[in-house]
C-alpha cells in the first residue's frame, strides 16, 4: 500500500521556526509546524492529512471530554551524525499504542497511517529536529473520542493526531522521591499498563501534595498492600543493588516502557544481572541499611533516565550515593544515546532512520 500517495498536504505559509531558541528548549513549550490528522467516522479511517500545526475545534459534546476515551504516545526523533533523522522504536510504540486503544475500547489507526504519517510528518519538519546534544524532537501521537453525543457510550468517532515539538532535558537535577502509601496510581485488572489520560490526570494530587512537602516526585506502590514498588511518577523506576538491575516486572497495573525495554536489553549485553520482579519497601530499606544499593532512576521517553539521590520511606530519608559517569545508569544512558545518533551499531533493529 503506498499511502504516501494518499496523504493530503497543505504546508504552513511561514514557520515558526526562527521564535525558538534551540539553546534554552523547555520541555513542552514548543510545537513545530505541522501536524497529521486523521479522522475515523462512518466505519472507516478518512485520508489522513498534514496540515498546519492548529487549534482544534470541538462540541462541548465531545465524549472524550466527559468519559476519557483519550489514549497517547510519546516518541523520539534524533539528528544522527551523518545529519540524517532517526526516529527510535516505531514498531514497540504503535505495538503499545494499539494495546492502550483496544484496552480503551477505541479505534486503532491502520499501521500504515501510523507508520507513514508519522515519517512524512517529521521530514516535512525536520528542521526542527535539533542538533544539540542532549536535545532530540518530542513526537506525540494521540487518538480520542470525537464523536459529539453526551450519553454514556463507546464513541463511533475518533480523531488520530501526530505532533511534534523540539525539546532538552526533562529533569534538570536529581530527584527526591516519597514512597507513596495511601494514593495508588492503578489497580490489577484496571487501565494501569495503558497510555490513557486518566492514569495522569489521578496522578496529579498525590504528587502535588509530595511537592509541597519538598519531594519532585512519588514512588507508586501496589494497590493491595501498597508494599511493592511500581513505578517512579510517570516513569518506569530501576534499583541497583548488590550489583543486580532490579525492576518491576510488568503486570496489567505497570507501563510497558519502551525506554525500560531498551534499558534492559543492554544491561543484559553488558553482563549485568536483570531481575525483573516484585520489590518491596522493606527490601529497599534493608538494602540502604546494608549499604547494598548505589543507584535508584526513573526511565522514560521524556527523561530517558532520570537520577534519584533521595528516597522517603515512612517518615525516613535514605540518601543514594553520588551518581558519576561510570555509573551503570549513565553507561546505558550514554550507550542508549549513542544507539540512535548512529555513533555504534544498531544491531537490535531500533531506528527507524529517514
Amino acid at each position: 500500500m503506498q499511502l504516501t500517495q494518499d496523504i493530503i498536504v497543505r504546508k504552513v505559509r511561514k514557520s515558526r521556526i526562527s521564535e525558538v531558541d534551540f539553546s534554552k528548549l523547555e520541555f513542552g513549550k514548543y510545537t513545530s509546524d505541522h501536524m497529521l490528522v486523521c479522522d475515523y467516522y462512518d466505519g472507516e479511517w478518512q485520508t489522513p492529512q498534514l496540515v498546519p500545526f492548529a487549534n482544534l475545534s470541538l462540541s462541548p459534546t465531545t465524549l472524550a471530554l466527559h468519559y476519557g476515551q483519550s489514549v497517547f504516545e510519546g516518541m523520539k526523533a534524533f539528528r544522527m551524525k551523518d545529519g540524517a533523522i532517526n526516529i527510535f522504536r516505531t514498531e514497540k510504540h504503535y505495538e503499545r499504542l494499539v494495546k492502550s486503544l483496544e484496552r480503551m475500547c477505541m479505534q486503532v489507526p491502520p499501521k500504515e497511517v501510523f507508520m507513514e504519517g508519522l515519517m512524512e510528518l517529521v521530514k516535512l519538519d525536520n528542521a526542527w529536529v535539533p542538533g544539540e546534544a542532549g536535545a532530540s524532537l518530542y513526537i506525540r501521537p494521540f487518538v480520542f473520542a470525537s464523536e459529539a453525543k453526551y450519553g454514556v457510550k463507546v464513541a463511533d468517532e475518533y480523531r488520530f493526531i501526530i505532533f511534534s515539538g523540539p525539546v532538552g532535558t526533562y529533569y534538570a537535577k536529581p530527584l527526591r522521591v516519597k514512597v507513596e502509601r495511601e494514593f495508588i496510581r492503578a489497580a490489577k485488572g484496571g487501565t494501569g499498563y495503558a497510555k490513557c489520560a486518566g492514569n495522569y490526570g489521578g496522578a496529579f494530587y498525590p504528587t502535588q501534595l509530595a511537592r509541597e512537602n519538598g519531594f519532585d516526585q512519588v514512588l507508586w506502590t501496589d494497590a493491595r498492600e501498597n508494599k511493592y514498588i511500581e513505578e517512579s511518577g510517570t516513569m518506569n523506576v530501576m534499583f541497583v543493588i548488590d550489583g543486580k538491575l532490579i525492576t518491576p516486572a510488568l503486570s496489567d497495573s505497570i507501563l510497558d516502557g519502551v525506554t525500560r525495554d531498551s534499558l534492559i536489553q543492554l544491561a543484559k549485553e553488558r553482563g549485568v544481572e536483570v531481575e525483573e520482579r516484585r520489590i518491596s519497601t522493606d527490601e529497599l530499606e534493608s538494602a540502604f541499611r546494608n549499604n547494598l544499593i548505589t543507584e535508584a532512576f526513573g526511565a522514560g521517553t521524556a527523561a530517558v533516565v532520570a537520577p534519584i539521590n533521595l528516597i522517603h520511606i515512612d517518615g525516613v530519608d535514605y540518601k543514594l550515593p553520588f551518581y558519576t559517569v561510570n555509573s551503570l545508569m549513565n553507561q546505558l544512558k550514554q550507550q542508549l544515546e549513542d544507539i540512535r545518533t548512529g555513533r555504534v551499531a544498531d544491531v537490535h533493529g531500533w531506528n527507524c532512520k529517514i
